[in-house]
């Protein structure tokens, strides 16, 4: 397909990118060999091979059990300790208090383990604190009304790894703390029993690509097998671990960890548990969210997360995890109408603050677009949102970006990065160099709090920082290009294919299609911002595809500029489910012109 080096000699597309072969030779001879060892076709050998899968592992990938890929939970530094107290908990009936961040992982992780907790007859104290008044991870008031409740264990779920004031307060007050984190932690750690957290500087497991639901999961797990072994269930059954899949799935697809290895097997089992819909809350949350079709990572990235992250950012913060742990049917129908409302309010707020804060970008980079990274601050944005227009911003201007709220006594804000930028430890370095009043994160995402008046000292951190490996990753981002394929070729079998070769996400791309040098014949807009695509190949079959968030944008003016005109199109292949029926549909990414 190439002579250059470039796919379809394609060195520059519609979004100023060059267009690569996913495979280099080695994985030509990879694919070829799944084509003729594992019968798997050519375009779907291609996919496998993109992805490093082995032609002796294509059964093990397309099939992964948990019982091949789940290590042993004790491999984590500090399982032990966290495993030995919570079977303490358990056996004596103690009332336990789970702090759970505001996210679609804290409520996940929190909702796990209180579930196994209440299964197991204890009573536990379900606090999601409040965005606004709380702000992120544990704080004294809260320690205090856990103490005062009667808990004599304190569990925090995707957060605590830098609660040292909270701690300390805890241990004042005779409460034993376990935290069970994934977030990057310092090299100092406050004072807990136990802090189970595989991003920690002394963790050897190898296990750090886990979400904080995933880490719960693994603490289940050993404690599972301590209480059996201790003769606990004896003459009963013990929870049903496997049945917790669907909120270990959910985590880990909307807190974007990479989908590979035990990640991916959580996703794939969990996705079937969530077929037989059995937890009221989530079968409620995909019947008002409109979900087409059996649970598709999509659904959970795009539909699921979105709604119960709503009631963090700007309603109450509490709904996602009682919304996952009711029983009750009539409740979760109530509490999922009212995420889907919050969630539609905050698209309103949304588009309204992302209007100002790409204004703010565009005056701070200049015509030219130079800076390594894109700060912005609002006096009228809500803190739940500032993530969410971070990751817009990051997605328009191709460079790590931070939002902030202006709304309380300090700036407030939230950061998401590119591939090859690890934004977690570039605030972790600033927390420590006194610059930022707290802040945390991973590599790809990160939370940072700090005076308004150091804002611009924040921005010139950020660009002495992160000058040379923003530099370094924007010239080294390209479109990886699985294979070419023609309209005809792209069918809903074809589609359904790829969905059983996934599940796709983080670490693990979706594969991307070109169909060369066919004729764009319609541009039409539809919902907001988005462009439905129309295009024709050279021997008359038509595909239909659909651009999201193109409206105004590169992509949407390259298309309707070149409507008519021989295109290269590049895009992810997915099913259009619609009126019962099910087409295939080409997700654009990406496009180029052919030339005539």
């Amino acid at each position: 397909m190439t002579t250059s080096g470039y796919f379809l000699d394609v060195e520059s597309s519609a979004l100023g990118r060059p267009w690569r072969p996913r495979l280099d030779s080695g994985g030509e001879l990879r694919a070829l060999a799944i084509a003729q060892v594992g019968g798997q076709d050519e375009l779907i050998a291609r996919v496998l091979a993109g992805r490093g899968v082995e032609p002796e592992a294509v059964e093990r990938y397309l099939d992964p059990t948990l019982r091949e890929l789940m290590p042993d939970p004790f491999v984590m530094r500090d399982m032990a300790a966290a495993t030995e107290r919570l079977k303490r908990a358990v056996e004596q009936g103690e009332r336990v208090a789970i702090f759970g961040d505001y996210d679609v992982d804290g409520a996940c992780s929190a909702a796990l383990l209180s579930e196994y907790l209440v299964a197991c007859g204890c009573e536990t104290i379900v606090h999601i604190p409040d965005r606004v008044t709380e702000g992120y991870g544990p704080n004294v008031e809260a320690i205090t009304g856990f103490a005062a409740k009667g808990a004599k264990l304190v569990v925090t779920v995707d957060c605590g790894a830098v609660s040292y004031e909270p701690f300390q307060h805890a241990c004042r007050l005779g409460l034993d703390v376990i935290v069970f984190d994934h977030h990057q932690a310092p090299e100092t750690l406050p004072p807990a029993l136990a802090l189970v957290d595989p991003n920690r500087q002394d963790d050897l497991s190898g296990l750090g690509n886990l979400c904080a639901a995933g880490v719960v999961f693994m603490a289940l797990v050993a404690l599972n097998r301590a209480l059996r072994e201790s003769g606990f269930f004896s003459g009963r059954e013990p929870p049903d671990l496997l049945a917790a899949l669907d909120l270990v799935a959910l985590a880990t697809v909307a807190d974007v960890v990479p989908l590979t290895g035990l990640n991916r097997a959580f996703v794939v089992r969990g996705l079937q548990v969530m077929r037989q819909r059995r937890r009221p809350g989530l079968t409620a949350l995909f019947d008002v969210a409109g979900a087409d079709g059996p649970p598709r990572p999509y659904h959970l990235g795009f539909m699921i997360g979105p709604r119960i992250n709503a009631g963090g950012r700007i309603g109450d913060a509490a709904l996602g995890a009682r919304l996952l742990t009711t029983s009750d049917e009539i409740e979760a129908r109530a509490i999922a109408a009212e995420l889907d409302r919050l969630n539609r309010a905050r698209q309103v707020i949304e588009i309204e603050a992302l209007a100002e804060a790409e204004a703010e970008a565009l005056f701070s980079l200049g015509l030219e677009e130079r800076g390594a990274a894109v700060v912005v601050a609002g006096a009228n944005w809500p803190p739940g949102v500032v993530g969410l227009l971070a990751a817009r911003l990051k997605e328009r201007f191709g460079r790590p970006a931070f939002a902030f709220s202006l709304a309380g006594a300090h700036a407030t804000g939230s950061g998401r990065s590119i591939a090859g930028v690890d934004l977690g430890k570039t605030v972790r370095a600033a927390v420590e160099a006194g610059m930022l009043v707290k802040g945390g994160g991973h590599a790809m995402a990160a939370g940072a709090t700090l005076a308004r008046e150091r804002l611009g000292e924040w921005r010139a951190y950020l660009e002495e920082t992160l000058a040379a490996p923003v530099a370094r990753a924007r010239a080294e981002a390209s479109l990886h290009i699985d294979a070419a394929m023609t309209a005809g070729a792209a069918t809903a079998e074809l589609a359904h294919r790829l969905e059983a070769a996934g599940p796709y996400g983080s670490g693990n791309p979706e594969p991307v299609f070109v169909l060369p040098r066919h004729r764009v014949t319609d541009v039409m807009a539809v919902g907001a911002d988005h462009l439905r695509v129309r295009a024709v190949a050279g021997d008359g079959a038509v595909i239909e595809a659909i651009a999201f968030r193109a409206a105004g944008k590169a992509l949407g003016e390259a298309l309707t500029r070149l409507r008519g005109s021989p295109v290269h199109l590049a895009g992810t292949l997915g099913l259009n489910r619609y009126g019962g029926r099910e087409r295939a549909q080409l997700r654009l990414v990406d496009a180029a012109e052919a030339g005539r």
